[in-house]
């Protein structure tokens, strides 16, 4: 892969001028219309890892997000830098270095977009309910047959929702569902939309035992044709970009870090807790790795012993804060060695055929498996946040039971019941809209009526995953509420 491909700047639908008097980079635009997008404002009222939560400390996606792109912009001014001054390649303009630093400033923002309602069990709730509902939804055909919508949708298309993911989501949303010009979306730069596509394969090629990019999928069969032309476009060809790696690298620093210091804020570990956590596995290593691993553990005790000579009335959490603040740093170093380090395996495409990503191997890997263990243990498994993933299933539940029903026969011959009707009325406009203008680009192709009649009920199923994930979690416990008569 070379650097002025995987920097194209080039959109879906190109419309540069050299009259206009706007001097902002490509990637700079896209910044722009990020941030001034509704569905990035609707990452406000997303969860993190504690939902619904009233705190005006406890991280939201939004918060979550903003704190991504601020390390992957940094990992981006770290790793261009040293590009440049060791001559790692001679194909790395100077220019580049700014470049690189946008566009992940911009993949920051849009990691987390495509994310339902209640975090990552929302994906979960999602593939469960497909997984178990395709099989049962008996479909009556225009020819008078009546079948399975698993038996009736293709391969790729049935694996698509049974695999359901926020990251596929986000590429769909910024490139088609912000419909606020026409069917492109945001219509943002090829180099951007190949840097927030983390796994780059279909739902039909997911392998987890093998090379990372098979981990999950990267895009829906409705944005295939997209994707092939972003390969093509970009010079990676089924790999990934190097900059996903930058991107992923950045995302794990900010929520192992930032989980840790809202579950202290929240009161489910103690400052005494996770310090007897860090022990118990710095006693599992051995050597260097030891060394660096205490080291990063002592600046913990470090901090705390600063904030009682300062007499703060609470020492632990601004201990466990400024600790964070240390922790992230580190990390972002370690990121930048590794990316330094692998840098022809990661333009070949050949890094991550293990799995790796940029802290294998690191001084900061041992530390990143911890914190991600004790979040897990600490703030993931609380009984709080237990009760509130199983109401949140429900919500689910209720939402696509009610809206796939709703969709199911639109555009068809068979009548809709009045309450189907209604529920109809309740999907956003823009979505519908997208769902039209591509349900007519299906009836004007050659395939044969059957093949039409698959392809629009894919995009009608997709229509309600696109409405429900653009909800926040207020809207969609109000809907559950307000359509099942609570108050």
């Amino acid at each position: 892969m070379e650097w002025k491909k995987l920097l194209c700047d080039d959109r879906v639908r190109n419309y540069k001028s050299n009259t206009s008097g706007d001097f902002r980079t490509e990637y700079e635009k896209d910044y722009h219309r990020i941030i001034g997008s509704a569905s990035f404002r609707r990452l406000q009222d997303k969860t993190q890892v504690f939902p619904l939560d009233n705190s005006d400390f406890v991280r939201t996606r939004l918060t979550h997000s903003l704190e991504v792109s601020s390390f992957a912009r940094s990992l981006g001014h770290n790793i261009g830098k040293r590009l440049i001054r060791e001559q790692k390649d001679p194909d790395f303009l100077p220019e580049y270095q700014n470049y690189i630093c946008d566009v992940l400033q911009c993949a920051g923002l849009l990691h987390d977009i495509g994310n339902p309602p209640f975090g990552h069990f929302g994906e979960t709730a999602i593939r469960d309910w497909f997984r178990e509902h395709l099989p049962e939804i008996k479909y009556h055909r225009e020819d008078g047959k009546v079948e399975p919508l698993s038996d009736i949708l293709l391969p790729q298309m049935k694996a698509d929702f049974c695999n359901f993911e926020g990251n596929t989501q986000a590429l769909r949303l910024v490139s088609k569902l912000h419909y606020l010009v026409d069917e492109h979306g945001m219509n943002l730069t090829k180099a951007l939309l190949g840097t927030i596509i983390k796994y780059p394969c279909s739902s039909l090629e997911i392998k987890k035992e093998a090379h990372i990019k098979y981990h999950k999928m990267g895009y829906y069969y409705a944005e295939r044709a997209l994707f092939d032309d972003l390969q093509e476009s970009l010079g990676t060809h089924g790999c990934r970009h190097p900059l996903a790696f930058v991107l992923e690298a950045a995302d794990d620093i900010a929520y192992k870090t930032a989980d840790i210091e809202d579950a202290v804020k929240k009161g489910c570990i103690t400052y005494e807790q996770l310090v007897r956590e860090l022990e118990l596995y710095s006693a599992k290593l051995t050597g260097a790795q030891k060394d660096t691993f205490d080291k990063i553990v002592n600046s913990l005790e470090q901090k705390y012993q600063r904030a009682l000579k300062r007499g703060l009335q609470q020492p632990e959490g601004n201990a466990v804060q400024n600790w964070v603040v240390y922790v992230q740093g580190w990390m972002i170093n370690s990121a930048t060695e590794s990316f330094l380090e692998h840098y022809d395996a990661l333009m070949d495409g050949s890094y991550g055929a293990h799995g790796e990503d940029l802290f294998t191997g690191t001084d900061g890997e041992a530390m990143m498996d911890v914190l991600g263990d004790i979040a897990y243990r600490y703030a993931f498994q609380i009984t709080p946040i237990l009760k509130l993933e199983i109401a949140a299933q429900r919500i689910f539940n209720f939402l696509l039971d009610a809206f796939v029903n709703a969709v199911l026969y639109v555009d068809v011959k068979k009548e809709l019941t009045e309450v189907q009707k209604k529920m109809v009325l309740l999907l956003s406009d823009n979505y519908i809209a997208i769902y039209r203008q591509f349900a007519e680009q299906v009836e004007n192709s050659g395939q044969d009526p059957l093949q039409k009649e698959t392809e629009k009920l894919y995009l009608r199923l997709l229509l309600v995953t696109d409405h429900v994930c653009g909800m926040t979690d207020s809207h969609a416990k109000r809907l559950y509420q307000e359509l099942n008569g609570i108050d």
